[in-house]
């Protein structure tokens, strides 16, 4: 597989997809640009949205393992990674993985678990990798965390810190279907679910390829220059108390080089940067009253791109 095979893989994928999610194109990419990324994606959104379906379209359209976790107070670490189990007839512990060992895992509604449940899940966001009872465990390749929260209820929730946000590569929305959709998928359901019927059209062994493939797409020095602008910018905005870390940096770098290759291109433009700013960059902010809505940061990112001054030359590496 070459860099400007990724667009055709990726294709496949958002086609199978779109058999199932009917009028999100838009955020298909950017889920398919943090899966190749191999990064992580928080989606706020009222219930009945589409998030689980989504998630599960992915994992078979990558032919990968589906698991999911339904986030409760009384959810324990172990119940997330796996725990030790004394078998009598050998004599012997055996670990028992958890719902971590999948490819894909949906953690619904993660802010309604305690904070150190919640924080079982930080070595396998980051590291990939869980460690229990001291052992250390490999998680399988690729493996992605799609988490949800749901913004119109929040009694009984734990707000999750800003260190666990900023472990997620976007925070992205599915909101609701305009009517045209909202009939087309009465149509498209009306007789049958969809999402049985999905097959795969890759396997997860290329798309772990094609996140190792896109850190080749050249990103020119005024690109990159562009983006520290940007997070510089961040952090000297009398809005906000915090600005982006250099995690955030990187994160915004890595996924522009996959979406330009999603894109069929084997460089980055401004444009790309401006695409993906607010979805990878909005939740990493803290407002001084911290209460701010994630809308209200996502505006703030957007006023900070329409006052830095985005680069105008050729940006392809040929030109050079």
């Amino acid at each position: 597989m070459e860099i400007k095979d990724i667009q055709s893989v990726s294709r496949r994928i958002k086609d199978n997809i779109e058999r199932v999610i009917v009028g999100k194109s838009e955020t298909i990419d950017f889920i398919l640009t943090a899966a190749i990324c191999g990064g992580h994606i928080l989606l706020e959104d009222t219930p009945g949205t589409g998030k689980t379906m989504m998630a599960k379209a992915l994992a078979k359209s990558i032919d990968g393992k589906f698991s999911r976790i339904q986030f409760t107070p009384d959810l324990l670490p172990s119940d997330i990674t796996g725990i030790n189990i004394y078998n009598q007839q050998s004599a012997q512990f055996e670990f028992v993985n958890g719902p971590v060992f999948s490819n894909i895992l949906l953690a619904d509604e993660v802010n309604r678990a305690t904070p150190r449940t919640q924080a079982a899940l930080l070595e396998c966001m980051e590291e990939k990798q869980v460690t229990v009872d001291g052992v250390t465990r490999e998680l399988d390749k690729p493996f992605l965390v799609i988490a949800t929260e749901n913004p119109i209820e929040t009694a009984g929730t734990f707000t999750l810190p800003e260190a666990q946000l900023d472990r997620f590569l976007m925070q992205l929305s599915l909101g609701f279907p305009n009517i045209n959709e909202e009939l087309m998928i009465m149509e498209r359901y009306i007789d049958n679910n969809p999402i049985e019927e999905l097959s795969p059209v890759c396997t997860k062994d290329d798309l772990y390829v094609m996140g190792t493939l896109a850190t080749k797409v050249y990103v020119d020095s005024s690109v990159r220059k562009y983006i520290a602008s940007i997070v510089e910018a961040t952090r000297n905005n009398p809005s906000i108390s915090c600005g982006v870390s250099t995690r955030g940096t990187l994160a915004l770098l890595k996924a522009v080089q996959v979406y330009a290759a999603i894109r069929g291109r084997d460089y980055v433009t401004p444009e790309d940067v401006k695409t993906l700013a607010v979805p990878v960059l909005s939740h990493r902010v803290i407002s001084y009253t911290n209460m701010a809505k994630n809308s209200n940061k996502s505006s703030i990112i957007t006023n900070i791109l329409e006052n830095v001054t985005a680069p105008t030359e050729t940006f392809a590496k040929s030109a050079q």
